[in-house]
């Protein structure tokens, strides 16, 4: 095994683990264990299990024919590639609101300013946009592997030296107490990420293949993705023993304030390893953050270009160099509002995205799903994985289903 050829083909499964590791690890996880110990370490793994076969069509797709999931959309039929960007419309705006308040806290908890969390949303939200109209997402990009990798090893030592053989609490899961299982509904959401970023992953993928002299095998591509899915699985274990071993039974439970939570965030890292880390620590935090804000950013526009180009493909080229930037205008523009209108409450805005992600899942599962069986397709995945992304869409709809019911009726 070339080792060097193997490192040598990492990279979209780490912008994966970019993108994953935001709202679902430091947040979700670490209120899951806060509030529950344990108790929903069963949903954890439940979830990133369900969801892989999903995930794993992604770089399989754009390895194989050099396109992204919008292009397998689009051969499926324009009523998938509608059904794909009306489902885009209806996430964009809760995602990058949620990602980016959570950024804002953190950066005012590092920052120690005592301001409005949404005059702070709006400062990074134009600069990341500015800073991506001038094409440096490439620089972001290179940081960010570095800082994963930090924020894992920190947060391995520190679930470690947190440890604690036996959890005192009192308060356990409740599947009577409405609370209890929305909290559940929007952890499952996103965990390990929303399905939209399947999508993100393949672009990534497609960009990665031109960027090679060589082209990347199909096992390479899906040993990256690998990597990079497990490592955020066992990350958000990881946060949920932090919350669980340093939160869980004491009087202290997470605010829904962005600001406040943020400090709470670090000082969980600084009990487990000393005051010293606080800093360390939460830049780590913050720029996972602000990755996956840029992420996000950068995502939406290029998926939303490239669907639309399918519609208009005789003014593409002419549009090309003028889109990129609308979409992304619009997306920051939309966020915006809806933080303005709807809540500035960072609890609010994750639990609002993460909950219309668990409903859209399915949907998203099963355009994957068609994508990698069509008739055209040459790399169809084995036997034992369509009986395994079968057994997760069905989940995902029973799951879907019940919350529905559970809410409306």
């Amino acid at each position: 095994m070339n080792i060097s050829k193997i490192f040598k083909s990492l990279g979209p499964g780490l912008l994966y683990a970019g993108a994953a590791v935001g709202v679902s690890h430091l947040v979700q996880s670490t209120r899951a264990g806060a509030g529950y110990g344990f108790d929903l370490l069963w949903v954890l793994v439940i979830a990133n299990v369900l969801k892989y076969p999903f995930f794993e069509f992604a770089p399989r797709y754009a390895n194989s024919t050099g396109k992204s999931l919008v292009d397998g959309y689009h051969k499926i039929g324009k009523w998938a590639l509608v059904l794909y960007g009306l489902l885009t419309v209806s996430t964009m705006f809760a995602i990058t609101g949620a990602v980016s308040l959570v950024t804002a806290g953190l950066l005012g908890s590092l920052l120690g300013v005592n301001t409005d969390i949404y005059l702070l949303t709006v400062i990074i939200l134009v600069v990341v946009m500015l800073v991506l109209m001038m094409g440096q997402f490439a620089l972001f990009e290179t940081v960010i592997k570095f800082i994963i990798v930090a924020l894992a090893l920190s947060t391995i030592v520190a679930v470690s030296l947190a440890f604690k053989p036996e959890l005192s609490g009192t308060q356990v899961f409740d599947w009577h107490s409405a609370a209890d299982v929305a909290f559940l509904i929007a952890f499952i959401g996103w965990m390990p990420a929303p399905l939209d970023v399947s999508v993100w992953h393949s672009t990534w993928t497609e960009e990665n293949q031109k960027n090679q002299k060589e082209k990347v095998l199909l096992k390479e591509s899906l040993r990256d993705f690998n990597i990079g899915y497990i490592g955020t699985a066992i990350l958000a274990v990881g946060f949920l023993a932090l919350g669980a071993f340093v939160m869980y039974g004491s009087d202290e439970a997470f605010s829904s304030s962005g600001l406040k939570f943020s400090s709470q965030l670090i000082n969980m890292y600084t009990q487990s390893l000393g005051s010293w880390a606080y800093w360390i620590i939460g830049f780590a935090a913050l720029m996972t953050m602000l990755s996956t804000t840029i992420t996000v950013l950068d995502a939406y526009p290029r998926v939303l270009l490239s669907t639309a180009e399918k519609f208009f493909r005789n003014h593409h080229k002419r549009l090309n160099k003028y889109a990129y930037n609308f979409w992304i205008i619009i997306t920051v523009v939309g966020t915006l509002v809806l933080l303005l209108l709807f809540g500035r409450s960072m609890r609010f805005m994750v639990d609002l995205a993460t909950t219309i992600s668990f409903v859209t899942a399915p949907v998203l599962a099963l355009l994957n799903y068609k994508v990698v069986t069509s008739a055209v397709f040459k790399d169809k995945p084995a036997k034992w994985l369509i009986i395994y992304a079968w057994i997760g869409m069905i989940s995902l709809f029973l799951f879907t289903i019940f919350y529905l019911i559970w809410k409306f009726f």
